[in-house]
């Protein structure tokens, strides 16, 4: 996969992502016994961060982020059409871990190496410096950004997030649905400040921060 990089961001740190083969012997071992493919989906004048769990199998065959039923729920969550969802000039999508962890014996979904994390995190957040929101998907993201892995505790509190600029938010999964019917506030009232705040990120013409 090339990588999908310009402008300011290192092309050696695209790039490196890209080439990352740090879970080849791992992916090797799962049952879907696949090959790393980084999906590298960012640039520095992002506005709005993404941070997901991993790719999942169709992402891992499209190489393109949330080209599946999830990323559906999640641009009816933020009220992004496709073309503004994809814009790399405005969006960072930067999962905990780049490439698609595989499948156990019993065909459930691995949880992201934290390898991934640890080895290129920083390192991208540094190039991100226009960042002014950012959307927690998932646990995994929760508790490497906020140290917290209680998903219902830590979006039931979304109030307190927001006023930092970080919404945490259930995984848009369709293993979710159940979630959302037991927590009707959060369609209700966490959704439309969502809504509200991701446009107005989206629409701002502030220059990036130095």
């Amino acid at each position: 996969m090339e990588p999908r990089s310009s402008g300011a961001v290192p092309l050696s740190l695209a790039g490196e992502i890209a080439a990352c083969r740090i879970c080849a012997a791992r992916f090797a071992a799962t049952a879907t016994a696949h090959h790393p493919r980084p999906v590298v989906w960012f640039r520095p004048a992002a506005r709005l961060l993404i941070a997901g769990q991993a790719p999942g199998a169709r992402v891992h065959a499209s190489g393109q982020p949330f080209t599946d039923p999830s990323g559906d729920r999640l641009r009816d969550w933020t009220g992004l059409a496709p073309q503004d969802f994809y814009d790399q000039t405005r969006v960072a999508i930067v999962p905990m871990a780049f490439c698609f962890p595989g499948y156990d014996a019993k065909g459930s979904d691995l949880p992201p190496p934290m390898i991934c994390a640890r080895t290129w995190r920083a390192s991208v957040v540094a190039a991100l410096p226009a960042l002014r929101l950012t959307l927690l998907v998932g646990g995994a993201a929760m508790r490497w950004h906020l140290g917290t892995g209680n998903v219902t505790e830590t979006v039931a509190d979304w109030r307190r997030h927001a006023a930092a600029g970080i919404f945490p938010l259930p995984h848009p999964s369709w293993r979710n649905t159940g979630w959302l019917k037991a927590n009707p506030w959060f369609e209700a009232e966490l959704l439309p400040v969502l809504r509200q705040r991701v446009a107005e990120v989206m629409e701002s013409h502030e220059c990036p921060k130095s």
